[in-house]
């Protein structure tokens, strides 16, 4: 075993003592920013079934498939990055172990069309690939709490993941591979959901030294940068969605309206994400990180969809589709305000206070809402699809335009609390 630490490269393995959570400087590294190309592409291929499923009227079945699949995604992601973020050594056994998981990533994806068209098709669950590849990963990540179970001051905390994790790996070799009705499969994976869920719970309120030592910066960090992957989807989609219509149409209004507004729609999610900086608040107040962590799976999902959502555009204008335009309006809108009420929701819980100017953030969810209803009434696409991107321009400009300041002093008084009760 070698603690290695000086010259310009790292040797043999360092032991998983836990890293400072007030290291200065602390970033993404290398290895974490490989890892997160295997999740770009999961999303890309998550967004494309949920929308193809939406093109063939299967909306239900294809909204079962694309959340359980993009929990899956999700929740893999949320469990490495916390870890990384606490003990992430980067010698030769950290990145073997990384390299597995993203593997395991990539089964995944490989398993979420079968999944979806099992669901789309009224039979039962084809998920077993899925799963195969969800349980390389949380194997990988088992194999890396044993080695932080090697330090005598978290060893009762990476023993209880261990614990926790294999339990549910178990639950879901019995979801993939024990015949069930829907019902029961139903049932068991939402079991299984709830000892994945509860497992951080529990191991970190058995810490002896307060939880793992993650650092706030750097999970805000993380976090962003799952966003902007996730906001990657929303220009895929409207590419998908320009490439059918110039096809059909070729550079028409209507192709310049949904690139116009696909890529202002990407800007507009992205600006209102970073409205608010998370790390100096969870930097004052280390207990609100659980709500705040995993509140950003609905961000996340919310993102997927709206990517999804704009890829549905081009099948309006498919001949061979014929997709109605509500349809599409909806799936957008619902999408938008979920994704709004989700960041209003985190910034409140992150400094205990709702948000300011609610009179001029309401336009984010009732000017999607109102998309819809001019979408059955009959109004054009391209209309439809402006009034929705209004919704988040508004709190752009709203926050541009003097909004900024309430959430500026929101944010000083959440961390000057943090400071004066030592939270």
């Amino acid at each position: 075993m070698s603690d290695h630490t000086e010259g310009f490269y790292r040797h043999g393995l360092s032991r998983m003592s836990g890293r400072s959570t007030t290291e200065h400087g602390r970033v993404a590294s290398p290895l974490e920013l490989l890892f997160d190309l295997v999740f770009a592409a999961a999303f890309g291929v998550l967004g494309t079934q949920f929308a193809h499923g939406i093109a063939i009227d299967e909306v239900m079945p294809a909204l079962g498939a694309f959340l359980f699949g993009g929990a899956a995604i999700i929740w893999a992601w949320i469990n490495y990055s916390w870890f990384a973020s606490a003990f992430d050594t980067d010698d030769w056994a950290f990145r073997l172990m990384t390299m597995l998981q993203m593997a395991g990533v990539i089964v995944l994806a490989i398993g979420l069309a079968p999944m979806f068209a099992s669901l789309e098709h009224g039979q039962p669950i084809d998920n077993q690939v899925m799963v195969a590849g969800y349980i390389v990963m949380r194997v990988a990540m088992i194999g890396q709490w044993l080695r932080a179970a090697r330090s005598s001051v978290h060893r009762r905390t990476a023993l209880t993941y261990v614990v926790c994790i294999a339990l549910a790996q178990v639950g879901w070799v019995i979801v993939a591979w024990v015949p069930m009705t829907l019902s029961g499969t139903l049932i068991a994976a939402a079991l299984c959901w709830v000892v994945e869920l509860l497992g951080p719970v529990i191991a970190e309120r058995r810490s002896a030294t307060g939880g793992t030592p993650w650092h706030p910066h750097h999970i805000s960090e993380r976090y962003s940068l799952l966003a902007i992957i996730t906001l990657g989807e929303t220009v895929i989609g409207t590419i998908a969605a320009a490439q059918e219509v110039t096809a059909e149409e070729g550079w028409s209004a209507n192709s310049i309206v949904v690139i116009a507004a696909g890529i202002a729609m990407t800007f507009a999610l992205w600006w209102t994400y970073f409205l608010l900086p998370s790390a100096p608040i969870l930097a004052a107040h280390r207990s609100r990180a659980f709500v705040w962590g995993y509140g950003h799976a609905v961000i996340f999902l919310a993102i997927a969809a709206v990517g999804a959502s704009l890829h549905l555009i081009g099948y309006v204008f498919d001949p061979e589709v014929h997709m109605p335009t509500v349809t599409v309006i909806t799936s957008l809108a619902v999408s938008v305000i979920i994704y709004s009420l989700a960041i209003y929701a985190i910034h409140a819980w992150l400094t205990r206070e709702p948000t300011k100017n609610i009179a001029l953030q309401l336009p984010s969810v009732l000017l999607p809402a109102l998309a819809i209803v001019l979408a059955v009434a009959g109004l054009p696409l391209w209309l439809c699809l402006l009034v929705v991107l209004a919704g988040p321009v508004g709190v752009v400009l709203a926050y541009e335009t003097g909004g900024w300041r309430g959430i500026d002093a929101q944010l000083h008084r959440a961390v000057t609390a943090g400071s004066t009760t030592g939270a």
